[in-house]
């Protein structure tokens, strides 16, 4: 099946706990992104409660929806089909998006196109930029994911390594917490360890055995643990988040930590590009908006003379745009879905 070079898609996004809708023209220019964060609503509680979530989903869907349009000023007429991430993600939230998406496609009489919501981070660094060249190797660290691909083309991901525990998503919220940063715990570490010294602690890299490609940050965590608390039977036992830590010494572990993480998520990249022979490197997902990956993989591509395709920052969080940019590339290879299409909380990414 062959689409217009200017089709454009609706998308709409609720796997966890952002609701997004956006339209896209051709697969990377973005009319309308527009995202309503839950941010507010789980900070109490450390982490994303799957309930609220699903409920305040439910209620912003509808004005989500009508603002995206509104600001997109694209008549139904012109819309070509009706994306939805359906899959992986909390099963309450998915199901909200795509009774949302059911709906819209069976009222309008559009194709549905359901979209891998990690697969779709894989490709956003192309939204509002030029192609991406191929094969590349991604690496996508989104919630509890972090996964590592060789893309071939925008539908075509072979995946080379994934979680074994605790994904780096997680590892940086859990290590906030120990620290008592507060949460979502990227943003809070990135801005700590900015005054801090990566060198003051020498945490381990988990690597793995052998040339592994897979990720396991539990290790990580609870050395950082130790660290502040001490290890348990010890002296420190039993201290509060932090609390022993002079404000240096804090800011000199979340420097560490990130530097350990960011230095074991670079060298699986290099791992991979070397072995594979990619172009390119794409990061995506929550954690690529951290200014110390960010760094290190440009710095990876220059040593290695490889294509390196960051996402805008806006395009790091979970977003419609990149399920919308992708859905398009599988119209155009007559992908589409029928009103039978389920919500799948877990898949093998």
């Amino acid at each position: 099946m062959s689409i217009s070079d200017d089709a454009i898609i609706l998308g709409i996004e609720s796997t966890c706990d952002e609701t997004a809708c956006a339209l896209v023209a051709g697969g990377r220019r973005v009319l309308a992104n527009v995202v309503a964060t839950q941010i507010e609503l789980h900070t109490r509680f450390g982490g994303v409660v799957p309930e609220i979530a699903s409920r305040a989903h439910l209620e912003a869907v509808n004005s989500v929806l009508e603002e995206a349009l509104s600001r997109a000023g694209v008549p139904v007429e012109q819309i070509a089909a009706v994306a939805v991430a359906n899959r992986p993600g909390l099963i309450g939230s998915l199901l909200i998006g795509l009774m949302a998406a059911k709906t819209l496609a069976w009222a309008w009489g559009k194709p549905l196109i359901g979209v891998n919501h990690i697969h779709a981070h894989a490709y956003s660094p192309a939204l509002d930029g030029e192609p991406i060249a191929y094969p590349a190797v991604a690496m996508v660290a989104s919630g509890g994911h972090t996964s590592l691909y060789l893309v071939k083309a925008p539908t075509e991901l072979e995946l080379l390594g994934s979680t074994t525990d605790d994904a780096a998503g997680e590892a940086f919220d859990k290590v906030a917490s120990i620290l008592g940063l507060g949460y979502p715990g990227g943003p809070v570490i990135d801005q700590a360890a900015r005054t801090g010294n990566p060198k003051a602690v020498d945490f381990p890299r988990p690597l793995l055995k052998g040339q592994s490609l897979d990720f396991s940050f539990s290790g990580l965590k609870t050395s950082v643990l130790y660290h502040v608390r001490g290890v348990p039977g010890a002296v420190r036992e039993g201290v509060e988040k932090g609390t022993k830590l002079t404000e240096q010494e804090l800011r000199d572990v979340a420097a560490s930590f990130q530097a350990a993480l960011v230095d074991t998520l670079r060298i699986k990249m290099r791992r991979a590009a070397l072995a594979t022979g990619a172009k390119s490197l794409i990061i995506g997902g929550g954690v690529s908006a951290n200014s110390a990956l960010r760094l290190a993989v440009e710095e990876l591509g220059r040593k290695h003379d490889l294509s390196v395709r960051l996402p805008a920052l806006k395009y790091c969080v979970d977003n419609a745009a990149m399920t919308a940019g992708l859905a398009w590339h599988l119209l155009n290879a007559g992908v589409t879905d029928t009103l039978e299409l389920e919500a799948t909380a877990t898949v093998r990414v």
